[in-house]
């Protein structure tokens, strides 16, 4: 059996109750990430362009439990550590992409609050990557002009650094009053007026309900609002970059809460949303920018109430003609999520295993037979080879665990082969015969 690798106790034990409780755990990943070598391959490749001034879109396709999140949240964990700002979410009934009554801005708020780099991966880093912008032109001033803080001209030579960021905003759409709020934070940053940077984090974070709130308290006549909320996440991307980040990666889960609204108008509205999205990064009009959005099959694929419906996105998604199982195009916009392997859920439960037994601090006596065993039970049934989800089987898996742990004595064997684990038996095909049918031969 090899070493297993040491997984600190407060990650296994988030990583093991995420996981029993159905849900992708935000930290962990690592230890436990098998298969999807093509998947992160190809998203990989999307970070190298936008790390270059570029931007990309994709959809990741897959039924409930199939690694969506998981996927996610892996590719989160990448691009923070090669010097990406993450935004990341999931929609809900209360928050669209597009909603006259707050649900727009609602989704933008979420991912705002949800704003996660290297240091800060658990979320909440605006005030963080501001002030990080500020003491770093600072600290460039200092070395570059060989200025001491002390000096009297370091604070118009930061200013001067700080101009051309700000300048630089001033092209795009809301360019202006971002510019003018960014500025606002900077001399509060050093003059030590933390009330006025705490008004301007409430108003990047999309805080002001009403116009005259934010003229009162900030001196600006605008707010961002459901419609032009995502001009402001563009004008993030392009400002983060100028403050030392490779670009910033938007992540939108639970797509299926579109294809849910019950009114067609309200839903069109919304997939537009997306194609405005879709065009500005594959057009060029978007820099730095990656967005990532996930969907089951029927959210994606339906055509009377998924992303498809829309006919301009389904001529641009739909699948090719060469395309098929085992061999898709992994650099097309949607990349479908092919069920893992048997043999793949084999190290996945080997790694839980291990895991399990360093963090309740016993010897391991699942042996490798008794997993190949599982797996072979798990995959035995009935159209598990289409119908079988990683949730459901690292469900059963940690339950197993759990049984072995609290009861000692329970033989692996016993468990293995009693009803709950045994193989589904398909009611499709009976070896049952009925008085009412006669036997016959062709």
């Amino acid at each position: 059996m090899p070493k297993a690798k040491r997984v600190p106790k407060r990650i296994a034990q988030t990583v093991l109750n995420s996981l029993k409780g159905g849900v992708v755990p935000r930290i962990g990943l690592p230890y436990i990430t098998v298969g999807r070598k093509d998947e992160i391959a190809a998203l990989l490749h999307d970070v190298d362009i936008i790390s270059q001034g570029g931007a990309s879109f994709r959809f990741i396709m897959g039924r409930y439990g199939s690694g969506k999140s998981f996927l996610l949240q892996t590719i989160r964990n990448y691009v923070m550590d090669r010097g990406f700002v993450v935004v990341d979410g999931d929609l809900s009934p209360e928050r669209r992409l597009h909603g006259g009554d707050g649900k727009g801005l609602a989704t933008y708020r979420e991912l705002v609050q949800n704003l996660s780099t290297k240091t800060r991966p658990e979320g909440g880093a605006l005030p963080l990557v501001l002030d990080r912008w500020i003491s770093s032109v600072q600290s460039q001033v200092a070395t570059k002009q060989n200025l001491s803080p002390d000096d009297p001209a370091f604070e118009g030579a930061v200013d001067k650094e700080i101009y051309k960021v700000i300048t630089s905003l001033n092209e795009l759409v809301h360019g202006f009053d971002f510019a003018k709020l960014l500025n606002m934070y900077y001399h509060a940053y050093v003059t030590g007026d933390d009330e006025t940077k705490a008004k301007v984090i409430k108003w990047f974070r999309g805080e002001y309900d009403r116009k005259t709130d934010a003229k009162k308290e900030l001196g600006v006549n605008i707010i961002i609002n459901d419609d032009d909320w995502y001009e402001y996440l563009k004008l993030f991307a392009a400002f983060f970059r100028q403050a030392g980040y490779q670009g910033m990666m938007i992540m939108i889960d639970e797509l299926v809460n579109i294809s849910k609204i019950p009114n067609s108008i309200s839903r069109q509205y919304n997939y537009e949303k997306i194609l405005t999205m879709y065009n500005d990064t594959l057009q060029g009009k978007a820099k730095y920018l990656g967005i990532i959005m996930c969907g089951t099959p029927q959210a994606i694929e339906d055509r009377r109430r998924g992303v498809y419906s829309y006919e301009a996105l389904r001529s641009r998604l739909a699948q090719g003609k060469f395309a098929q199982e085992g061999a898709q195009d992994m650099y097309a916009p949607v990349i479908k999520l092919e069920p893992l392997t048997a043999e793949e859920m084999l190290v996945l439960t080997e790694k839980l295993a291990n895991m399990h037994a360093q963090l309740y601090g016993y010897q391991r006596k699942i042996t490798e037979d008794d997993l190949a065993t599982f797996i072979k039970i798990e995959y035995g049934r009935i159209g598990a080879s289409s119908n079988i989800t990683p949730r459901e089987v690292i469900r059963d898996f940690i339950e197993l665990l759990d049984i072995l742990w609290q009861h000692p004595d329970t033989k692996v064997e016993k468990l293995l082969k009693s009803d709950q684990f045994n193989y589904s038996q398909s009611d499709a095909v009976s070896n049952k015969s009925d008085d009412q049918f006669a036997e016959f031969e062709i």
